[in-house]
């Protein structure tokens, strides 16, 4: 037999199982959310495209969908800022050093989600801990509004999602040969230049994979923008939210699951094919 029928049998269960237990029932929405609500009455039988064209036409739509895109790519965008720092800096530590800031880094992972989010709510609401601070030093005389808001979302999520970007580029960083940078090295570049030509080249498909799952892991949360962002700041997770288990409209919630899915996988793909063109002219 060869080798990719072997690689076949051997993956077949799991991808029986992928089929069964994600696909199929996201395929089964499918016919939802071509279907009419009718409040008082429920799912209507007749087809139609209301939902999706209302997700292109309505307003209130399309902001939400943007501000779900925005809040992705901003606490992306912060994690790598502050993730990729880190994450260098426990590749090049020792294996003790790496194994006790790898740790730290996990820690926050251990404790729950809900208390996390409940702490960014004591730290940035009107009257929590920063802005009491700030007001007794006579910074401000007025609470500043850091919830409800695109600000205290990313700075809640960051957190949260920081430890998944970090991991990712870590394994990364760490397969890096020295001998390249030694020779860069022994070529009179600089450290900038060695960053700029071998490091972070060598480091993008690490760079992808965290940028991916923090992305993919942001715009599908729940439980922190519901609570960072109340009930004004509305995204398409607690839309959906809202749509399947407050108002019942199970299939404006199907076509706006679908929408999230088809966006994250353009987003995706759109990503993957400019990073590793941008890599690989590095």
């Amino acid at each position: 037999m060869s080798q990719r029928a072997i690689g076949t049998i051997l993956l077949s269960p799991l991808l029986l199982v992928l089929l069964g237990v994600f696909v199929a029932p996201v395929a089964m929405m499918l016919p939802l959310s071509l279907h009419e609500y009718l409040p008082g009455t429920g799912v209507a039988a007749s087809w139609t495209l209301e939902n999706y064209v209302r997700l292109a036409t309505d307003e209130f739509y399309r902001e939400v969908i943007v501000r779900t895109l925005i809040m992705g790519l901003s606490v992306t965008l912060a994690c790598l800022v502050m993730g990729y720092p880190l994450a260098v800096y426990i590749a090049r530590a020792t294996p003790r050093m790496r194994m006790v800031m790898t740790m730290l880094v996990i820690f926050p992972m251990l404790l729950n989600l809900v208390v996390r989010s409940f702490g960014w709510i004591a730290l940035l609401a009107n009257r929590g801990l920063i802005n009491n601070l700030l007001i007794d030093i006579g910074l401000i005389e007025r609470p500043i509004r850091m919830m409800f808001n695109l600000f205290g979302l990313t700075v809640g999520m960051t957190h949260i999602f920081l430890p998944f970007m970090v991991l990712m580029l870590v394994p990364v960083l760490q397969a890096i040969p020295r001998d390249l940078q030694a020779a860069a090295y022994t070529l009179s570049a600089s450290r900038l230049r060695v960053f700029w030509s071998v490091t972070l080249p060598l480091s993008v498909p690490g760079i992808l994979a965290g940028c991916i799952l923090v992305f993919t892991l942001t715009i599908s949360a729940l439980v922190t923008p519901r609570m960072l962002g109340g009930p004004t700041y509305r995204v398409m997770a607690t839309l959906i939210y809202d749509d399947f288990l407050q108002t019942l409209d199970w299939p404006s919630g199907a076509a706006m699951s679908f929408t999230l899915t088809a966006i994250t996988l353009l987003v995706i793909g759109v990503s993957s094919r400019w990073l590793k063109r941008w890599g690989g002219g590095l």
